[in-house]
C-alpha cells in the first residue's frame, strides 16, 4: 500500500476527477516527458476514447487537455481565468505549449473525440502525438485516468501499478480491511492511528495534520463559495443552484434555536456540486463527482458536535482516507468502471466511517459503518444528462451524505458484528461493475441520459 492519504484527497477544479483533473495531469505530465522534442514540434495532436469522448465535451475534457499542454496544473490553475484562456486558443488558433512554444491548433482537426472506439485496457483513454514540420511523429504516449484524478500510462496499466514516483514502503501495508484491522489490533490503536504511522514514511506528523486540516480550509471554503453563489450553472440544462436558498431556510432556523440536520447537510453537499458543476475549486473526495459528501459530513461533525476539534479533523479524514484506500486497491473509484457506486458509493462509506470514529466507534464499528454506506449503493449507474456533471450527480451527493450520517449511526447502535464484512461488500461492487452494461458507466447511453426528454438545451 504505496498510497498516501494525499492521493485520496488531492485539490483541482471541477467538474470532473477522471475526465477534468486527469486529463490536465495526464497532458501536462506528457509535455513535460517530452520538452526536448518542442523546438523541432509543429503540431500536437489529443485523441480522446472511450467515456473521455462520450462525456468529454459535458465534462470539460477538452478544456484539460488544453490547459495542461500549455503547463497548468489542477492544483495551480485559476478556475476563474481559465473560460478567458480557452477562449484565445480558439480565437488565435494557437496554443502555446508550456508556455514556452507556440504552435498553429485547430481543435477540429487536433482535439479528436472517438465516440466509437474505446481503448482495450480502461474506458478512459487518450493520446497525445507530437509532429514535426513535415508530419514526421516525434513522439507519442498514451495514458489513462483510472478514478479520483489518478494517471497511469501504458507500461503501468500493463503491470497493474499506480505509477507513483516515490514508491515507498510503510510500515503497516494492507490491501484489504482485513489486514488493516489486525494491523489495529496488534498496535493497539484505530484506522486513523494506522494511517499516520504510515504517513510519516513520507512528512512528518505536523506536516500531516497541517495539510490535512488545509485540505478541510478548502472544502469549507468551497461551501461557503457554494453557499454564496446563486445563479445558474453553465453547460445548457439551465440548473439552478439551489445551496444559497436552501442555507437561508437552515440560517433562520438557527436564528430561532432550532436545528436543522437535513436542510444543512443537503445545503453543504448541493454547495460543493454546484461548485464543482461550475468548474470551480474543489477538494477531489476521492472524485470530483461524488465532491460534496466528505465536506457535508465533516461539515456536520464541526457545526453539531458538541466537542468538534481539530484532532477529530485529522481523524475523520485519516479514517475515511483509508477506507477509500481499500476501494482504490480493491475495486476501482472510477465511474467509467463502476458505475457511480465507484464515486458516490465510495464516498458515502468513508464518510460513514469517518463519522462513526470521531463519534467514538470502535474499529468494528467504524468497519461496520464503512460497510453499510457502500451496501446500500451496490449497482448505482452512472448516466448524467448531457454528459453535464449535474442530473442526477449533484443530488445524488444529498442522497450519500444523508445515508452516510444514518450508516455511522446504524453502526454505533450496534456492537460491530455485523454478516456482511467489509471486504465482502468490496468484492461485490468490483464484480457488480463488471457486470454492469457500458452504456451504465458514464457514457450519457442509457439510464437518465436517455429517458428525459429535454427541450433543445
Amino acid at each position: 500500500m504505496s498510497l498516501s492519504i494525499f492521493d485520496m484527497y488531492s485539490i483541482g477544479i471541477g467538474p470532473s476527477s477522471s475526465h477534468t483533473v486527469g486529463p490536465m495531469r495526464a497532458a501536462k505530465r506528457f509535455i513535460d516527458t517530452f520538452k526536448n522534442d518542442l523546438p523541432q514540434t509543429a503540431r500536437v495532436q489529443i485523441d480522446l476514447y472511450g467515456s473521455l469522448a462520450l462525456t468529454g465535451k459535458g465534462h470539460g475534457t477538452d478544456m484539460a487537455v488544453k490547459m495542461g499542454l500549455q503547463g497548468e496544473t489542477p492544483e495551480g490553475i485559476d478556475p476563474n481565468g481559465v473560460p478567458q484562456m480557452c477562449d484565445k486558443i480558439r480565437q488565435e488558433s494557437v496554443i502555446n505549449l508550456l508556455k514556452t512554444h507556440k504552435i498553429p491548433f485547430h481543435e477540429e482537426k487536433d482535439l479528436i473525440f472517438h465516440y466509437d472506439k474505446a481503448l482495450p485496457k480502461h474506458a478512459n483513454g487518450m493520446t497525445f502525438t507530437l509532429f514535426d514540420r513535415t508530419g514526421k511523429v516525434l513522439n507519442s504516449d498514451t495514458y489513462y485516468s483510472v478514478g479520483g484524478g489518478f494517471v497511469v500510462d501504458d507500461e503501468a496499466m500493463d503491470k497493474n501499478s499506480l505509477d507513483k514516483p516515490a514508491n515507498k514502503v510503510v510500515p503497516f501495508d494492507f490491501h484489504d480491511a482485513a489486514t488493516l484491522i489486525q494491523h489495529c489490533h496488534e498496535q493497539d490503536t484505530d484506522i486513523a492511528g494506522i494511517m499516520m504511522l504510515n504517513e510519516l514514511t513520507w512528512r512528518s506528523e505536523h506536516e500531516v495534520r497541517k495539510g490535512l486540516l488545509h485540505i478541510w480550509d478548502v472544502m469549507n471554503g468551497c461551501i461557503r463559495a457554494g453557499c454564496d453563489h446563486p445563479g445558474v450553472l453553465p453547460g445548457g440544462l439551465k440548473v439552478k443552484r439551489r445551496a444559497p436558498e436552501l442555507i437561508k431556510l437552515v440560517q433562520k432556523k438557527h436564528e430561532l434555536h432550532r436545528e436543522d440536520f437535513f436542510n444543512a447537510l443537503n445545503a453543504w453537499a448541493l454547495a460543493v456540486n454546484e461548485e464543482n458543476a461550475a468548474g470551480g475549486r474543489v477538494v477531489t473526495a476521492p472524485t470530483n463527482g461524488a465532491a460534496g459528501i466528505i465536506p457535508a459530513a465533516l461539515k456536520y461533525y464541526v457545526t453539531y458536535g458538541p466537542d468538534a476539534t481539530d484532532d477529530g479533523i485529522v481523524e475523520f479524514l485519516l479514517t475515511a482516507g483509508a477506507i477509500g484506500i481499500l476501494y482504490k486497491l480493491g475495486a476501482s473509484i472510477s465511474a467509467a468502471e463502476m458505475g457511480c457506486q465507484g464515486e458516490v458509493g465510495v464516498a458515502c462509506s468513508m464518510a460513514a466511517a469517518g463519522l462513526c470514529a470521531v463519534w467514538g466507534g470502535t474499529v468494528a464499528q467504524v468497519e461496520n459503518a464503512a460497510e453499510i454506506g457502500m451496501e446500500h449503493h451496490l449497482g448505482l449507474t452512472c448516466d448524467p444528462i448531457n454528459g453535464l456533471v449535474q442530473i442526477p450527480c449533484i443530488e445524488r451527493n444529498t442522497m450519500g451524505v444523508v445515508q452516510a450520517v444514518n450508516a455511522a449511526k446504524l453502526a454505533l447502535a450496534g456492537d460491530g458484528e455485523h454478516i456482511v464484512s467489509l471486504d465482502e461488500v468490496i468484492d461485490s461492487m468490483r464484480k457488480t461493475g463488471e457486470d454492469m452494461m457500458v452504456k451504465y458507466k458514464e457514457t450519457s447511453q442509457g439510464g437518465l441520459a436517455i429517458s428525459v426528454k429535454l427541450p433543445n438545451c
